[in-house]
């Protein structure tokens, strides 16, 4: 096999058809096909079912699909290290997460490992962070989650098993308006929550699956936006909002918040990535380097 003709192969993978794999790769389409049929004689399999609508991977193409990527990146990283150049990191993170904790892990990491160079790719949808890092595109993501599984805190897991370590917890506050009858109660159960307005995202979001979890079907869902609108509304006494601490922490210090008196469980800041990329060199140093003391 050449690395040539295995980066030919992602590219058929990625875009579906010959002829997209290679405008993207700026060959000719008969060069694209003679890869992968010279790639497919070597290996004595087939790689991909020609169909009307595209190239789908067989079996044997699927097994492939993960040495490619793994392949490849070895190569890139010996030729990095011959040639003395800092060891790069590709880090995804929920754009939730750009501005509160992606700044603290980077600092973590630069006490620990300062030889590693980061590139951050925020994005506002998990599952295309769970893609970026099963197809390879990202040697880890960080987002929010809970339980002992990924996915626990209700997202679907892609089908490829990934591996993963909590950094930080996330704590959760209910909050509502001081003039909200809610806050005058000390202590609060989801039964008493029945019928109240609680303001929401999308389904995707992370809060809204806690929500779910935490407070279940009583509440009426009200979409309201992101999370800053979600604590703006909830200033103006427009409902209540479960929210992470980080930010609702100015309005709880001015008063133009109350934190309702509904015990609430930690989500947690975990760290993702494809477990055979940690044989990779320096990728198990740089993923636990992430980690708070002590985790």
């Amino acid at each position: 096999m050449e690395l040539r003709q295995l980066g030919t192969f992602e590219a058929v993978v990625r875009h579906r058809t010959v002829t997209d794999a290679a405008t993207a790769l700026g060959l000719a389409p008969s060069s694209v096909s003679q890869q992968i049929r010279t790639l497919e004689a070597t290996l004595g399999v087939a790689l991909f079912l020609r169909l009307p609508k595209g190239m789908e991977l067989t079996p044997a193409g699927q097994r492939l699909r993960g040495w490619a990527r793994s392949l490849i990146e070895q190569a890139e990283q010996a030729a990095r290290d011959v040639r003395g150049e800092r060891q790069r990191v590709r880090l995804g993170a929920l754009e939730t997460l750009a501005g509160s904790h992606v700044p603290r892990v980077l600092a973590r990491l630069a006490e620990r490992r300062p030889d590693v160079d980061v590139e951050v790719h925020s994005d506002r949808a998990r599952a295309a962070l769970l893609s970026d890092v099963s197809e390879g595109r990202l040697d880890a993501a960080l987002l929010f989650d809970s339980g002992e599984v990924l996915g626990g805190l209700g997202f679907p897991a892609p089908a490829e098993t990934l591996s993963f370590v909590d950094l930080d917890p996330v704590p959760l506050t209910l909050v509502a308006a001081p003039t909200h009858p809610l806050a005058r109660r000390a202590t609060l159960v989801p039964a008493d929550l029945v019928h109240e307005r609680l303001l929401v995202n999308v389904p995707e979001c992370s809060f809204w699956m806690a929500g779910e979890r935490l407070l279940g079907a009583g509440p009426e869902r009200v979409r309201a936006g992101g999370l800053s609108v979600m604590r703006a509304w909830a200033e103006h006494g427009l409902g209540i909002s479960l929210l992470p601490r980080f930010v609702v922490a100015d309005s709880l210090r001015a008063g133009t918040l109350v934190q309702l008196g509904l015990p609430l469980p930690d989500l947690s800041l975990r760290l993702v990535w494809r477990a055979d990329r940690e044989q990779l060199p320096g990728m198990r140093d740089f993923l636990y380097a992430t980690a708070r003391p002590g985790t």
